[in-house]
């Protein structure tokens, strides 16, 4: 018998939305690793707060939300609300009931400086990596590290003068421009750079002057970016620590030599990383911390390579170079399916705690599909989990 649609939706629901959430579903393991996580920055958390005044909105729902935005890439806090609003996937793995009052937007902007922060950020990875299920899948001897480029949340349009004065008069336009009078009276417009080489020593962003020009390779232009960095563990992939820095030459190796000295325990580590750490003062400074450093050599590089045959006769060299290279899949979910391919916040702490938190999103669907022990069935209009 054929059925008839109804237009009239039933007025009660006796179907839980915990039921309603398949129990295979990748977002179960997930939620149980973030609430564990998130009960054990209880204390941080109490002292972020007043102890009188209204009940805020709880600052566990508000991080859970924000790794949602990461997990599928969402590209706005109000489009994240309109989907808790609806999504009962959403509204579960938050903690909200169907019935339950969906927040404000603004609720996300007056939490940040609360909430997203670098200090607030790096426990929560720390505490996630604290896990007990999660301490057997680390070695805490074998690490890669390497670093990318992610562009700020500014334009050329935004560069000005360091020293405040305003830039040459642009080059004549056409055959009939650019004598007598008009030469002379002619103001370059806001954004208008032709014929002038940019610089950091000369022009900043007047939106984000933490961000400095930088380009990818020679075929990219220069735009206004930061660069993120991150210690990966080489056994199962796992980012131990990241950060970002300004986007300067020397920004990736000495982010490198800090995360390095931040290792725990003082038995002996590798660390691996590509040709551009080939450097004598980078090398020797690693030895010098009590590291190994297994970095690929770049004969090309003046003066020859930093790593010798004592370094590269071993095993373990080889397996570090190409350990290293699951590195390079972090920082590719992060700008792919993350949608941190540039930063939607300004100031170099901002950035970090972004970074910071998509790189927490990327070790819980990582950890999701270890725990399991088969890869997460999620489609790429999804999100895709990392292999």
């Amino acid at each position: 018998m054929r059925g008839h649609r109804e237009h009239s939706g039933s007025l009660f629901s006796y179907v839980s939305i915990e039921e309603r959430i398949p129990a295979s579903h990748p977002l179960r393991q997930i939620r149980k690793l973030a609430d564990q996580a998130l009960d054990r920055l209880n204390p941080t958390f109490c002292e972020l707060y007043a102890a009188e005044g209204r009940p805020s909105v709880p600052p566990e729902q508000l991080l859970l939300a924000s790794l949602l935005q990461a997990f599928y890439g969402i590209r706005s806090e109000r489009m994240l609300i309109e989907q808790l609003d609806y999504n009962l996937l959403f509204r579960w793995f938050v903690g909200l009931s169907p019935d339950d009052p969906i927040w404000h937007p603004t609720t996300f902007t007056k939490n940040r400086q609360r909430l997203l922060n670098e200090q607030v950020m790096g426990k929560f990875l720390e505490k996630v990596m604290a896990a007990p299920e999660v301490k057997p899948l680390l070695s805490n001897e074998h690490f890669s590290v390497d670093g990318t480029l992610l562009q700020a949340w500014a334009s050329h349009a935004s560069l000005e003068r360091i020293d405040g004065e305003d830039d040459s008069p642009p080059p004549p336009s056409g055959p009939g421009e650019g004598f007598g009078e008009a030469k002379s009276e002619k103001k370059r417009a806001k954004g208008d750079f032709r014929g002038l080489r940019l610089s950091n020593k000369t022009h900043r962003s007047g939106t984000d002057p933490d961000a400095l020009l930088a380009r990818k390779s020679n075929d990219h232009p220069a735009l206004p970016s930061y660069r993120g960095h991150a210690l990966m563990d080489n056994r199962h992939a796992l980012v131990v620590d990241c950060r970002v820095t300004q986007a300067d030459g020397y920004g990736e190796r000495d982010a490198a030599k800090e995360m390095a000295a931040d290792l725990p325990g003082r038995h002996q580590k590798t660390i691996g990383a590509d040709k551009n750490y080939d450097t004598r003062g980078f090398v020797a400074e690693i030895r010098r911390i009590g590291v190994t450093p297994h970095v690929a050599q770049n004969p090309g590089r003046s003066g020859g390579s930093a790593i010798d045959g004592r370094t590269t006769c071993h095993e373990g060299y080889a397996q570090s170079i190409n350990a290293r290279r699951g590195i390079e899949k972090v920082f590719g979910w992060i700008k792919q399916f993350g949608g941190l391919r540039h930063f939607k916040l300004r100031g170099q702490g901002n950035a970090s705690a972004v970074f910071g938190l998509h790189v927490i999103a990327y070790n819980l669907i990582r950890l999701g599909n270890l725990l399991r022990g088969r890869p997460a069935k999620w489609c790429k209009s999804r999100g895709a989990a990392p292999a």
